[in-house]
């Protein structure tokens, strides 16, 4: 068993704190909005004050927060987690922050700390059932400290040294964007030449955009715009000014979106008639 704090309890990190806590490890949480650890609190899980305080003396702490401002001020701001993490003890950054960020925590943590990047893909439902997708990256050594947390989680490969993991879920969810504003366009066509939705979707399915089109249709799933035009803004980042002109697109697609807080899917849905 693990003694774990989970920093950040959106959707995602609430259930992957409860999926945690049902395996058997010691959970404590804490949340910017204290009002959204009260479930967790119910279902028996402690509630710390502070980033500080949820740190207190855990193997291991897990971030699963919005972007990499999000990070730095939960590490390292007011009554941050990293100075209260012990010597021996392991960070898991969980979040979508891209590997530049990562690097930069890891320039600040307190000597003997070690931090394992582990971004994950997969619904919230999946986290809930230890379904996810989990790419970590660090030394091997810290990567099998955390592995029965991860594992927890779901099915977990090690891509390599720091920064992998985070690197991956920036590649993967281009593709993922990219396909999915693809779909997006490829339906206004349909719909703009007159041939009927649900041949365009039997269409697409069948061929190279198969899997993007499951994803763009589902409805079991969250993966907010916002997030999404977050993590695209990543990429351009890492990219500083290389040829990727599909990425800009895509983020640029994203933002037309009416409803910044709606799943990804929301750019394929029909269109009233």
């Amino acid at each position: 068993m693990l003694k774990i704090a989970v920093l950040g309890t959106g959707r995602m990190g609430a259930a992957m704190a409860q999926r945690l806590f049902a395996s058997g490890h010691s959970v404590t949480v804490w949340n910017r909005t204290a009002g959204r650890t009260e479930p967790l609190r119910r279902a028996g899980i402690a509630v710390a004050d502070s980033p500080a305080d949820a740190v207190a003396g855990v193997d291991v702490a897990v971030t699963m927060l919005a972007d990499p401002t999000a990070v730095h001020t939960v590490l390292f701001g007011p009554a941050g987690a990293a100075a209260a993490l012990a010597s021996g003890s392991c960070l898991v950054e969980m979040s979508t922050i891209g590997p530049a960020a990562v690097r930069a925590v890891v320039d600040r943590l307190p000597t003997g700390v070690h931090l394992v990047d582990a971004p994950v893909g997969g619904s919230v439902a999946a986290a809930a059932t230890g379904r996810l997708r989990v790419y970590a990256g660090g030394s091997a050594t810290a990567v099998e400290r955390v592995r029965p947390l991860l594992e927890a989680l779901g099915t977990v490969r090690h891509l390599g040294p720091t920064g992998s993991g985070a690197a991956a879920k920036l590649v993967l969810n281009t593709a993922l964007l990219i396909g999915v504003t693809g779909v997006a366009d490829a339906l206004a066509v349909a719909r703009s030449v007159g041939l009927d939705r649900d041949v365009a979707l039997n269409l697409l399915g069948d061929g190279p955009l198969g899997a993007a089109l499951a994803r763009a249709t589902t409805t079991d799933a969250d993966f907010p715009v916002t997030l999404a035009e977050k993590d695209l803004g990543l990429v351009l980042d890492q990219l500083a000014g290389a040829a990727a002109p599909l990425v800009g697109a895509a983020r640029a697609a994203l933002a037309t979106a009416p409803d910044a807080g709606a799943d990804i899917a929301a750019r394929t849905a029909e269109e009233p008639s």
